[in-house]
C-alpha cells in the first residue's frame, strides 16, 4: 500500500504532466514584452495551473492563528536539517548537490527564467499604493527590486553573475523551465483578478527552504558567487523578513465581511503554484555532463558545420560532415575519444581538441563561452564510469579576500550621494541622463501624489525595473510610499 509520502509525490508529478504544454515559453517571453495584450492569455494559463494543482496537498495549518507558529516551526526545522547538513560535510562527506563546476552553472542556467522574474508576481500590488493593508506586500516587492539600489536589484544582480559566467541560450531551456516564471508574470498582470492566489503564492514562495541554504554553501565552494542566494536567505527570514510580511498580508487583506473560507480555499490554490514546473531539486537532478556536453556542441554545430576545411578529419569523415547533422554529435565525440583527440580522465591540456579551444593562441579561441569551457573541461578530466573527484578550489569569499589584499575588490557599498532623488554618477550617459532628468521633470510636475504613483509604477514592470529609469523610478516610489 502506498505511502502518505508517496501519494503527495505522485499527486505532485501528475500535476507537473498536466500542466505541461508548450505555451509556457511563449507566454513568458510574451508577457514580459507586452503584458497590455497578453494579459488574458496569462489569465487562461493561471485558470488552468490552478486546476491542475487540485490534489496536491498543502501543509499550510487550517487556521490563520497558527500560521506564526507554523512559519517559526519550518523554519527551525530547515534550521536543524542545514545543521546537520554542515556536520555531514565537515565529517568527510561530498557535496550533496553538484558534483562539478559545470553542474553548478547548469543550475545558474536552468533557474534563469524564473530568477529574472524574481519577485514578479507581486507586481500588481503598486496600485494599492494608498492602501497600508498592501503595504507589506508592497514592500517586498520593493525589497525584490532592491528599493532602486543597483546593487541590491535582485534581477540586476542575477544578470551580472550570468554574463560573468558567459552563461547564455537560458531562452533555449524547455518548456518546464518557463512554467514558474509565467506563473510569476501572469499574476502580477492579473493581480486584481487573483489576489487570494498572489497571497498564497507569495506565503509558499518566501519561506526559506533548506535548498537555498545548501545551494549557496556549494556555489562558495567551487568559487561562484553566492550574494544572489545569500540575499535570499536573510530577506527571506521569519522574524522581520519576507516570510513574515508574507503572514502579515494574509491576515490584513483576509475579508472580514464575506466568505473568508472561499477566499482561504483560493490562497492555498495560489500556494500550491508553487509546486509547478521544473525546480531547484529536479534540475539539479536532471543534469548528465554527457548530455550537456553534446547540447553545447550541437548548439554550436548550426554555425559550425560549415566552418571547418576539409583537411580537418576525425575517423576519416570531415568535421563538417561530423556537424552536419545534431544527432551525430554523440558518434563524433566518441571518435575524438577513439582517435586521441580527446583524453578523457586525464587533465584537459594532455587533449588535442581542447588546445584548439582554449588559451591565447588556440585556433578556436572564443568559439566557446566561460560556461560551455567549463562544461568541456569537467567532461574531459572525468574518466567514463569513474567517481567524481571533490576537487578543492579557491572558494568565492577566499578568493574575495585575496583581491581585498592586492586592493582589487569591487566595493559593493551603497552609499551614493543623491540629488533629490536621482543618483549622481561621475561619468552617467548623457541618453541616459536625460531620460532620469526627464522623469525627474514629470513626477515634479504631477498633480498629486496618485498622478506621480501612477507614472513611476509604470517603469517598475518586471522586464523595465533594473533599467536606469526603473530604478530611480523605484527609489521615488519608495520614498513617497509612507510620505
Amino acid at each position: 500500500m502506498p505511502s502518505p509520502v508517496t501519494d503527495v509525490q505522485e499527486s505532485v508529478q501528475a500535476a507537473r504532466r498536466v500542466h505541461a504544454h508548450a505555451r509556457a515559453r511563449d507566454l513568458y517571453f510574451a508577457l514580459y514584452a507586452d503584458p497590455q495584450h497578453n494579459a488574458r492569455a496569462g489569465e487562461a494559463f493561471l485558470r488552468d495551473q490552478i486546476a491542475a494543482v487540485q490534489d496536491i496537498p498543502a501543509d499550510l495549518p487550517p487556521t490563520l492563528a497558527q500560521l506564526p507558529a507554523w512559519i517559526e516551526a519550518r523554519s527551525e526545522a530547515v534550521g536543524i536539517q542545514y545543521r546537520e547538513y554542515l556536520a555531514a560535510r565537515k565529517g568527510g562527506a561530498p557535496r550533496r548537490y553538484f558534483s562539478n563546476k559545470a553542474h553548478a552553472l547548469n543550475f545558474i542556467k536552468s533557474a534563469a527564467p524564473t530568477k529574472l522574474v524574481d519577485g514578479s508576481w507581486l507586481y500588481g500590488m503598486l496600485r494599492n499604493w494608498d492602501s497600508p493593508d498592501f503595504h507589506p506586500l508592497i514592500k517586498t516587492y520593493l525589497e525584490e527590486l532592491g528599493e532602486g539600489v543597483p546593487d541590491k536589484n535582485h534581477v540586476t544582480i542575477y544578470r551580472k553573475l550570468l554574463a560573468t559566467h558567459g552563461i547564455d541560450n537560458w531562452e533555449q531551456l524547455s518548456d518546464d523551465h518557463f512554467v514558474q516564471g509565467a506563473i510569476q508574470l501572469a499574476l502580477g498582470h492579473n493581480a486584481e483578478r487573483f489576489l487570494p492566489e498572489v497571497i498564497g503564492f507569495n506565503l509558499g514562495y518566501e519561506q526559506l527552504p533548506l535548498h537555498l541554504l545548501i545551494t549557496s554553501y556549494e556555489l562558495n565552494e567551487f568559487g561562484i558567487d553566492p550574494y544572489y542566494f545569500q540575499l535570499h536567505v536573510t530577506v527571506d527570514n521569519a522574524a522581520t523578513g519576507h516570510a513574515q510580511k508574507a503572514v502579515q498580508a494574509l491576515l490584513d487583506l483576509m475579508p472580514r465581511v464575506g466568505d473568508r473560507a472561499a477566499f482561504y480555499k483560493r490562497v492555498l490554490d495560489g500556494y500550491r503554484l508553487n509546486e509547478l514546473g521544473a525546480s531547484t531539486n529536479s534540475v539539479i537532478a536532471d543534469f548528465d555532463l554527457q548530455e550537456e556536453v553534446v547540447t553545447v556542441l550541437a548548439q554550436k554545430s548550426r554555425v559550425g558545420k560549415n566552418m571547418h576545411s576539409d583537411y580537418c578529419r576525425v575517423a576519416g569523415r570531415s568535421v563538417n560532415d561530423w556537424l552536419a547533422e545534431p544527432g551525430q554529435i554523440p558518434g563524433f565525440l566518441s571518435a575524438m575519444e577513439t582517435a586521441g583527440w580527446i583524453k578523457r580522465g586525464e587533465e584537459v591540456e594532455n587533449s588535442r581538441f581542447w588546445r584548439l579551444v582554449e588559451g591565447e593562441r588556440a585556433e578556436m579561441f572564443g568559439v566557446f563561452s566561460a560556461y560551455e569551457l567549463q562544461v568541456l573541461r569537467d567532461w574531459i578530466v572525468t574518466a567514463p564510469g569513474a567517481t567524481v573527484k571533490q576537487e578543492r578550489t579557491l572558494t568565492w569569499r577566499a578568493r574575495q579576500r585575496t583581491l581585498d589584499n592586492l586592493g582589487q575588490h569591487a566595493d559593493r557599498s551603497t552609499n551614493f550621494p543623491e540629488r533629490g532623488l536621482i543618483r549622481r554618477r561621475a561619468a552617467r550617459d548623457s541618453e541616459s541622463d536625460n531620460e532620469l532628468a526627464l522623469l525627474e521633470g514629470r513626477v515634479a510636475s504631477a498633480a498629486g501624489k496618485a498622478e506621480a504613483m501612477a507614472l513611476l509604477l509604470e517603469l517598475m514592470t518586471p522586464a523595465g525595473h533594473h533599467t536606469a529609469a526603473g530604478l530611480m523610478a523605484t527609489r521615488m516610489y519608495t520614498q513617497l510610499l509612507d510620505s
